[in-house]
């Protein structure tokens, strides 16, 4: 919500030239004003210009980017070409922090609140993630996303990384590196 590309930059420096091509668009998410579904069909749009309507992708998403991911596969049609949607710190069953917020004019915040329209049609059907490789990366105690095991997926594989805080999910060695593995891994 608050972050741009560049919270992934420590990432991409840990996996050096080893996963290429890489998009890391900058979503203009207006500090949590731009509904979910919205920056969803923009995430779509730049993944067709940079890599084409078919190309087969894998799809890591933090945070807010996380749900957004997941509403581009699951709402857009992106499921018909996602291998793997990695989740990190994404608040999949909504987060207590959203609950104080207004739908107007915070939209992608309220979206993110347990119980949420978007989120309920999202863990509502499934089916599109059936085929997906998924995996979620989470802190026990995030402070961002509470409680932090609701930033999980409700499918694949589950991971607490050890660390304390939400922005360790991409800063710290104890997080780069079990995500340069997930996200190198075949």
């Amino acid at each position: 919500m608050l972050d741009t590309a560049r919270v992934f930059d420590r990432l991409r420096r840990h996996l050096g030239n080893l996963r290429r091509p890489v998009l890391v668009p900058n979503l203009p998410l207006r500090f949590g004003m731009t509904p979910i579904a919205e920056s969803a069909a923009l995430l779509g749009a730049e993944i067709e210009a940079a890599f084409g309507a078919d190309q087969p992708i894998d799809v890591c998403g933090y945070s807010m980017g996380g749900v957004i991911a997941r509403t581009w596969i699951q709402l857009r049609g992106g499921y018909r070409r996602t291998r793997r949607l990695i989740s990190v710190a994404s608040p999949h069953h909504g987060t207590l922090t959203a609950h104080p917020w207004p739908r107007r004019p915070l939209a992608g915040i309220a979206d993110l609140k347990q119980g949420s329209a978007l989120l309920s049609q999202l863990n509502g059907d499934l089916s599109t993630l059936a085929a997906i490789d998924c995996c979620s990366f989470y802190s026990g105690i995030d402070l961002v996303v509470v409680p932090g095991w609701r930033a999980v997926l409700p499918v694949g594989e589950q991971r607490m990384l050890p660390v304390w805080t939400h922005p360790q999910l991409l800063r710290d060695r104890l997080s780069l590196q079990p995500l340069a593995e997930e996200l190198l891994r075949p």
